[in-house]
């Protein structure tokens, strides 16, 4: 017999099943035994009589098979339970568990750096696990929008000769006789395969900032969700793409993770046609005005959170791409400005109070780039393999970045971006 899986039971009343899953809840009432088992797509309640249990394999947690006829019983959940008619404990569980697994998030009141230490436990958590299932189908929205729009889908190096935020923040490796690094960013590469003709590219990988943060905003290795364009006008045509991939994976999060947006009881925001464009200076006169807080020169966490919640009372919106930063506070490859060269044609978009993309549009001039490097106190010769393309008739392009934990982060109200992480990586962690 083929196996049903939690969600499809009820398709099979009147009928016979074969469950496999773990014991996700046991209670023993006499000699019956109601058994809630778990398997990936959710839970179903099962019940037997007389069931010797005298070895005690049979606990939480344990990995169970069950073959069964499913009944209609209008005290059980959704209206129907499997009785059991064979019973095998596959694996059963050796110590007690250091998370009670079938307890809601708040009901579990175990702090976060003991679920991240117990990280595949804990996973089994329908809630805990719920936000993977969201974050995967985030990135797989990203990823078949971009498709749709000519994207290429491309992998670049992880394991890199140069930074590309100018050398800071940088995690050293050792590459046989040289030393290496690990990638901040697929930016050059993405650049580069832009001119080598593809035009449109995209990736999904993880990238490496060695910052030595330690708070809930940041990680030290997570997902980033980039794409690059080529033949641009502006940078609007950016943020105008941005818009509409952002619609397009929230419409499809609500038809694919509605369990899941339930069980946060999530209302997924509407993206407006057209999310409100704000200049960082205009930001800070807000912040002075209507809070009485100054910038001093770039918008800090508190004043992201101020100036979205000023936007979201004016317009209704969630979302806002913050424009024009300092050329000082951008990347050497950053695109000034055309009516004031001190800033850039580049944007962040903050959804809810925190920055989820970076962008941008990029220098396509050779001469220009390599005089912004000199700027920046580096030598263009050390990015003689970055900089060729640029010799070859480089189109206007620009791109961006999302980070995937921080979009589900804040999509799910959670309170940590570590939650969105499989196994993070911060200041202080580097296991599981």
């Amino acid at each position: 017999m083929e196996r049903t899986l939690a969600k499809d039971v009820k398709e099979h009343i009147g009928g016979q099943v074969l469950l496999k899953g773990w014991v996700h809840a046991l209670r023993v009432m006499g000699k019956l035994n109601f058994i809630v088992l778990r398997d990936r797509t959710g839970t179903v309640q099962t019940k037997i009589k007389g069931y010797d249990n005298s070895d005690g394999s049979l606990k939480e947690e344990a990995s169970i098979k069950i073959l069964g006829a499913v009944v209609t019983d209008e005290r059980a959940p959704n209206g129907f339970e499997v009785d059991i008619e064979k019973l095998e404990v596959i694996s059963t569980t050796f110590d007690t568990p250091p998370i009670q697994v079938n307890r809601s998030r708040e009901q579990i009141g175990t702090r976060l750096e003991t679920l991240l230490s117990h990280r595949p436990l804990s996973l089994r958590n329908p809630e805990i696990g719920g936000v993977f299932k969201i974050r995967a189908e985030i990135i797989w929205g990203f990823r078949e929008f971009l498709k749709s729009q000519g994207f290429l889908e491309v992998q670049t190096p992880k394991i890199v000769a140069a930074g590309t935020e100018g050398g800071t923040a940088l995690f050293a490796v050792q590459y046989f006789e040289q030393k290496a690094y690990l990638a901040q960013s697929p930016q050059f590469y993405k650049q580069m395969l832009v001119g080598s003709g593809y035009e449109r590219v995209c990736e999904v990988g993880a990238v490496y900032r060695a910052e030595e943060h330690n708070t809930t905003r940041h990680l030290n290795e997570y997902i980033s969700l980039d794409y690059e364009m080529g033949f641009i006008e502006d940078f609007h045509e950016i943020t105008t793409m941005e818009t509409e991939l952002l619609r397009f994976i929230f419409a499809n999060l609500e038809k694919s993770c509605a369990r899941e947006l339930e069980l946060y009881k999530i209302e997924v925001p509407k993206v407006p046609s057209e999310i409100p464009h704000m200049k960082l200076s205009e930001a800070g006169d807000i912040l002075k005005k209507n809070f009485k807080k100054n910038m001093n020169g770039d918008i800090d966490p508190e004043g992201e959170q101020l100036i979205c919640k000023y936007v979201k009372e004016k317009t209704g919106s969630d979302f806002l791409f913050m424009t024009h930063y300092p050329t000082e506070n951008r990347p050497m490859y950053a695109f000034p400005c055309e009516d004031d060269p001190k800033l850039t044609n580049s944007f962040d978009l903050l959804f809810r109070g925190l920055e989820i993309t970076s962008g941008g549009q990029r220098i396509h001039d050779y001469e220009q780039l390599t005089s912004s490097i000199r700027g920046r106190g580096l030598n263009p010769a050390d990015f003689d393999f970055y900089l060729e393309i640029f010799k070859y008739g480089m189109p206007p392009h620009g791109g961006l970045a999302i980070g995937a934990e921080r979009l589900t982060c804040q999509l799910l109200n959670l309170a940590n971006v570590r939650e969105a992480s499989f196994f993070p990586r911060d200041r202080n962690r580097i296991v599981p």
